[in-house]
């Protein structure tokens, strides 16, 4: 074998081509390697590149002596070799097999063919339909397993209408009727022998042979099983009656034969009497539906009812809370128009007690208790940004302005489902002037406005810290409640009013039927739901 990959390095392809006159010419077309794929031939041992003289790398694989073209021409007694491939039942141990094994390969192939053909037509007779038969029907179970019908290739059986109907008919019959009791017992003890030989080699090793007895008891009932399923599967296997008489189509007016494992000659039959069995008892359901009044009709209504009134509450609820939206962004634009007073600051920085301390509720550090507001509103901010609560689309709900934030993440591709006023990630608070005032409204007994605000620098309150943000949030938050409460009201009326379609509907009225043993009593309801 000589054949060779001419590719050593870029460095040495460049002096190659720099220097052609001192390098070596190969092939019949004299040039010399260009690291290319080169084949040698072994009578006059000359390197030819392959592709100039039509041999593929992959090719040159299976060739074991090669001649070149002008040797070849000039002893016509050359000829190119080949590699026998292996023989894949082969055993690793019979790798010094002579010459004259191997020409006795071809002839062990031919009787493995002949003796298949033969399995082949004993198991055919060659002249029933579903032997002349060349196409597979397509709708079978065995069909529907194979790979070209999109099943999974488990049954690994021929189509139905392709297996011969007359040699396993007389196959059955002779291994039931000419078989003797004893031959099939020992057959059966036999191949359950084997069995369980292959499948438990080792176990059979260690353990004593102690369950033939166990065997033997169940030899009758097993023997009756094995006949009812070879009893079933011939059922299934056509549709001929027990006298070997094709059954006929039970299609309206048809007199076509049915096919195998179904009643009908075609899909059409079928579909003609399943229309004709719709318009012969659908009519009569239709007027009994009519004649008694359901009870989970007048159920759903009066749950659709419900619903609309509940609907009705929450769009006015939804009013409510949008004015207060208004309200509060009107109060927060009057508040910015005060004037900062200055003796009120003095007056609140001089009750505070600079001993007290607090814990925050966040971090648990001791803080000022004039601080403390501010304190832990920032370190909630801190800890609440390390999470992210995001959804994979956008919210869109007509009419209503600043509820969610919907920043988009590209990592996460999510939308942020904070509210937008109080999410610390994608929102940060203003810088306060020195010259803004807090303009906190003051309350009188907690919730009795003054009509006051406070005039303390917005930099310098403690009481009032971040007002504006609680407020919005507090108002945006009820405004969510109520969109989702909203949404679960539409979603409870459509699901409710798909109910009370379906229930008139065809198949419910073809599937369900109410009985009405006295037929002079219509209304099947008690007097304490009528």
């Amino acid at each position: 074998e000589q054949e060779e990959e001419r590719g050593e390095g870029g460095g040495g392809g460049g002096e190659v081509t720099m220097e052609t006159t001192s390098c070596p010419v190969y092939c019949i077309c004299r040039k010399p390697d260009i690291n290319c794929f080169m084949i040698g031939c072994d009578s006059c041992t000359e390197w030819y590149h392959g592709n100039c003289v039509g041999v593929s790398e992959r090719a040159a694989k299976a060739i074991r002596v090669w001649f070149c073209p002008s040797c070849r021409d000039r002893d016509p007694a050359l000829e190119i070799k080949y590699r026998q491939r292996k023989n894949k039942q082969g055993e690793s141990g019979k790798d010094d097999k002579t010459d004259g094994d191997d020409s006795s390969t071809p002839q062990s192939k031919l009787d493995r063919r002949r003796g298949s053909q033969i399995k082949r037509s004993a198991r055919m007779c060659g002249e029933c339909d579903a032997c002349l038969r060349t196409e597979d029907c397509g709708q079978c179970d065995f069909c529907k397993d194979m790979k070209k019908f999109g099943g999974p290739n488990k049954i690994r059986q021929k189509c139905r209408m392709r297996q011969c109907e007359v040699r396993a008919r007389v196959r059955v019959l002779l291994h039931l009727c000419f078989c003797p009791e004893e031959e099939e017992e020992a057959q059966s003890d036999l191949l359950r022998k084997k069995a369980v030989k292959v499948k438990h080699v080792k176990r059979r090793d260690k353990k004593p042979e102690k369950k033939e007895i166990k065997l033997r008891r169940h030899k009758v009932k097993q023997r009756h099983r094995e006949r009812v399923r070879h009893s079933e599967r011939a059922g299934e296997g056509g549709a001929k009656d027990v006298g070997g008489a094709v059954k006929q189509c039970l299609g309206p007016s048809c007199i076509e034969p049915a096919r195998s494992n179904s009643k009908y000659c075609s899909e059409e039959c079928g579909m003609k009497l399943a229309a004709n069995r719709i318009y012969e008892i659908l009519p009569q359901r239709i007027q009994q539906w009519q004649q008694s009044p359901c009870i989970a009709e007048e159920m759903g209504r009066r749950q659709l009812e419900r619903i609309r009134k509940e609907q009705q509450a929450a769009r006015l609820r939804l009013t409510l809370m949008e004015k207060r939206f208004h309200d509060l962004e009107t109060i927060i634009a009057n508040a910015k128009q005060q004037q900062v007073q200055q003796h009120e600051e003095v007056a609140e920085g001089d009750g505070d007690d600079t001993d007290l301390q607090i814990f925050c509720v966040s971090c648990s550090h001791p803080v000022n208790p004039k601080v403390a507001l501010r304190h832990m509103e920032r370190c909630y901010a801190k800890y609440e940004s390390q999470t992210s609560f995001g959804s994979m689309y956008p919210t869109r709900i007509e009419g209503a302005t600043r509820l969610f934030c919907d920043v988009y993440n590209p990592q996460s591709k999510t939308y942020c489902k904070r509210l937008q006023v109080l999410c610390p990630e994608h929102s940060r608070d203003p810088k306060v002037p020195a010259d803004e005032v807090c303009g906190c409204p003051l309350v009188r007994d907690v919730f009795e406005l003054t009509g006051d605000f406070c005039r303390v620098s917005k930099r310098k309150c403690n009481k009032h810290y971040c007002w504006e943000k609680l407020r919005r949030a507090e108002v945006d938050l009820e405004r969510v409640r109520v969109w989702y409460k909203l949404d679960e009201l539409f979603e409870q009326e459509r699901n409710l009013r798909a109910a009370m379609t379906n229930r008139a509907g065809l198949l419910a009225l073809m599937l369900h039927q109410t009985i009405q043993h006295d037929p002079i009593t219509t209304d099947l309801r008690s007097s304490k739901d009528r």
